[in-house]
């Protein structure tokens, strides 16, 4: 069990550490509304995801597998999420460069709001759930309750997750610092965060399952 163990910690650290589709939108947001927001988005998709993971355990996952509607529409739905998410930061880069000069930037979105949002990105993103669906049960035993340790498996992995994601995040918007010293500067970076959203709403859209 040992070797099984380090085998998966070895897998799941190298097949997080390649950037998707959190680690992009934890850095998008960081650009557009900096480093406690991206955190805070960060936490949220990491929730999302370990709902995922008690959806494969329960079965669901194996219902997206089979199912070329269910991928289709969930796919649609986290897709046009990010799109939306994209367009407003860029519509609302200048105020939005405006308000973090500002001691309390209120037009930015709240903490509450950054958690909802990576609920639902890490809620709707199909290709994690396939992944779980793929990779959790070459490290299962056979012998033991597979649900249970495809649980116990999968929320291993989303913790590695939040870690390596909340360094995206930080890392992205120590870099965004530099950019605020000038707010047309900041207004283009928060436009470009809302460009890095809505090109991954738009990959995201047009990624079949084979490819996940």
């Amino acid at each position: 069990m040992s070797e099984r163990l380090l085998a998966f910690l070895v897998a799941a650290v190298v097949f997080i550490a390649v950037p998707g589709p959190s680690v992009v939108f934890a850095i998008g947001r960081a650009l557009a509304a900096g480093r406690r927001r991206a955190l805070c988005s960060v936490v949220g998709n990491t929730a999302g995801v370990a709902l995922q993971v008690l959806a494969v355990a329960a079965g669901l996952g194996a219902v997206l597998e089979g199912s070329a509607l269910a991928f289709t529409v969930v796919k649609f739905a986290g897709a046009a999420y990010l799109v939306v998410l994209g367009v407003t930061a860029i519509r609302h880069r200048h105020r939005a460069a405006t308000a973090m000069a500002a001691p309390d930037p209120a037009s930015l979105p709240g903490w509450r709001r950054c958690v909802v949002d990576g609920v639902v990105v890490g809620l709707l993103n199909p290709k994690s759930a396939l992944f779980f669906v793929a990779f959790l049960p070459q490290f299962a035993d056979p012998a033991g309750a597979i649900g249970t340790q495809i649980l116990v498996l999968g929320l291993v992995v989303v913790t590695i997750g939040l870690v390596l994601d909340s360094v995206w995040a930080l890392s992205a918007g120590t870099a965004r610092a530099w950019f605020a010293r000038s707010p047309r500067r900041l207004a283009a970076l928060g436009g470009a965060g809302g460009v890095t959203m809505v090109g991954l709403g738009v990959g995201l859209a047009t990624t079949s399952r084979a490819s996940g």
